[in-house]
């Protein structure tokens, strides 16, 4: 082992203060050193913190940003989803591959570059995308993506790509990003202008139970997608016992075409922070953390600077406006992990191990983070929460409908002329939303992220609401060109991909829906298919672990409920009797080539 790599591992994890719970944050940080987490480090991590090397081996091998084998000095991920692939993410890559001469997952031989796919990164709205370091960048095709190796070739900062701004705080110098907000309609919640600080003071006036009962009488469900009652799981936390409490907000929004948190944060962190702070009151708790996705790295130094302003005018830290209260936040970054949007995984891997999600009971509101009862919220309900104290439940509650108050930020992507970001309120129905975002000739559209449910024009009518059609923010379009088992396919094989790999439904069951689809896709399908596809979607619905694993089939379910005709029209039986689905000359040519190989011919 070399001693720099000793000194340096020895400097980090002295800077982490040595502690388990940072594995995350100390891999990642050797990492930017060394440009991987390489065997020797891990030896050196695991000597240092006094831990088996098998933890942190298992977590390096768990999240995507991480690897054991050196990376280039730039590293470009191009973001692979269904609307990348819409707008023209295959002849991207091709372009990249071409410049660089290498494929995916392949490093240069002069270690300059290393190209890589990834998930959804937040950018749907202005696909094809890309991470190059830490850089967003926005509106690739094959010219650009050339002009930018050529570029990157003379001086290797990802940051020199930038020239022009996306608008708004996006041309703040501590982001200064090319990444556009595309914030379409702005609602008379969160986005309506606020008083720093007055939303504070008003919750400090009262005691921490007339908090949780405003957010009650407010009727405010989580915005992340599960929408249970906020005040509800406030209520759970501060009455659960243990003398740390947590409140933990809930930035890793990998749901592919979801991107309305980015939003917020980028143009309204002040009222996130305002409601993190609110919720520590309200729940008893000192300490806040932002779990911050690992794709919107580029806004960390801003919501750090934001959070230090906050500190000075006595928002935020001890003595909160001289009330005697203490509460301070700090920012934990992901590694790329869809999994972690789960609240449980995201705990796992806040406590410095792989994301992995956690056997419930005990919720987190009972037993969560470091074994406290915590409450994880989302990034826009927290928005909604100092919203609510500021101008009380009331107000709050005229907006929406009968059951569903307030507003909802919705994604919108993929075949419509205006995507971006929308507030509208509850009620509104999904044809006159698609009117607003210039979608209105969609032939089908994909209501809460892959892991909601695909609708046609017959369901256009149904309203954006709990009660009826929920969703977590997300909303992409497909026009009439496009093919929804192909959608589906790729929806399946994000989540193949993603799966933690945990429990048998979720790690099989994905894997045999997505190879289903495309043996559909190929003209080999038969009726029992479809039977087939059913019980697999209703096993993992009723025996995966967590919300991934229960919701993943969602893709191949909806469109089997709603777009039957798609399936009908390339299901069918042989004439003869035959599988269709067995392909005789595929499984005959392992045997082949081993014949080949013992005696030189067929």
């Amino acid at each position: 082992m070399s001693g720099r790599l000793e000194t340096t591992v020895t400097e980090i994890c002295e800077a982490n203060g040595r502690d388990r719970t940072r594995l995350l944050s100390i891999a990642k940080r050797v990492q930017e050193k060394f440009g991987c987490v390489s065997e020797e480090a891990i030896d050196a991590i695991a000597d240092e913190l006094g831990i088996p090397r098998v933890e942190i081996d298992a977590l390096v091998s768990f999240y995507a940003f991480l690897s054991k084998e050196p990376l280039g000095k730039v590293v470009i991920r191009l973001s692979d989803d269904a609307v990348d692939r819409m707008h023209g993410y295959d002849e991207v890559r091709e372009a990249f591959e071409e410049a660089l001469g290498i494929g995916l997952g392949e490093t240069t031989p002069d270690g300059k570059f290393t190209l890589e796919r990834t998930a959804c990164i937040g950018l749907s709205d202005q696909a094809p995308a890309a991470l190059i370091g830490d850089v967003p960048v926005t509106h690739l095709d094959p010219d650009r993506a050339r002009e930018i190796v050529a570029e990157l070739s003379t001086h290797l900062d990802p940051t020199q790509l930038v020239r022009e701004t996306g608008g708004g705080r996006n041309a703040h110098p501590l982001v200064w990003s090319m990444v556009a907000n595309n914030l379409r309609e702005e609602g008379e919640v969160l986005f309506s202008p606020n008083r720093p600080g007055e939303a504070i003071r008003k919750a400090l006036a009262i005691t921490p139970q007339e908090v949780i009962r405003a957010v009650k009488a407010a009727r405010l469900r989580g915005r992340g997608g599960a929408g249970f009652p906020t005040g509800m799981k406030w209520e759970f936390t501060r009455a659960a016992p243990g003398d740390e409490k947590y409140l933990i907000c809930n930035a890793d929004e990998g749901e592919p075409g979801t991107f309305k948190d980015r939003v917020l944060l980028t143009e309204k962190p002040d009222r996130v922070f305002a409601g993190m702070t609110i919720g520590g009151y309200a729940i008893g708790a000192s300490r806040g953390i932002l779990y911050l996705r690992a794709e919107y790295k580029y806004l960390r130094r801003y919501l750090e600077y934001t959070l230090e302003d906050r500190r000075r005018r006595k928002l935020l830290g001890e003595d909160i406006l001289h009330s005697g209260f203490d509460f301070d936040i700090e920012i934990r970054m992901g590694a790329g992990a869809y999994v972690c949007g789960e609240e449980t995984a995201l705990i796992s891997s806040l406590e410095g191990s792989r994301g992995d999600p956690k056997t419930r009971p005990p919720f987190p509101a009972q037993k969560g983070y470091l074994g406290g009862p915590t409450s994880v919220n989302n990034v826009e309900t927290l928005a909604c929460v100092a919203k609510i104290i500021h101008q009380g439940a009331a107000t709050f509650c005229q907006f929406g409908s009968e059951h569903s108050t307030g507003t909802k930020l919705l994604s919108v992507s993929g075949d419509c002329g205006m995507p971006g970001v929308y507030e509208v309120e509850f009620g509104i129905t999904l044809r006159e939303f698609l009117v607003k975002c210039g979608g209105g000739d969609a032939i089908a559209v994909q209501v809460g992220g892959p892991s909601g449910k695909m609708v046609g024009p017959s369901e256009y009518d149904r309203i954006i609401c709990y009660e009826d059609l929920s969703t977590g923010g997300s909303m992409m379009v497909f026009g009439p060109e496009r093919n929804v088992l192909e959608v589906a396919r790729d929806f399946m094989e994000f989540f193949a991909d993603e799966s933690c790999g945990t429990c048998v439904p979720c790690r099989v069951g994905n894997v045999l829906l997505k190879e289903g689809l495309e043996r559909i896709l190929a003209g080999r399908g038969e009726p029992a298919d479809l039977d087939h596809f059913a019980a697999i979607g209703t096993t993992m619905k009723q025996t995966s672990r967590c919300g991934l694993g229960q919701t993943s089939a969602n893709p191949v379910l909806s469109t089997m409920e709603h777009f039957p005709e798609a399936y009908e029209a390339l299901v069918a039986a042989d004439p003869d009797g035959y599988r269709r689905s067995f392909d005789l000359d595929a499984e005959l040519s392992q045997a082949r080539a081993v014949r080949k190989g013992g005696n030189g011919h067929e």
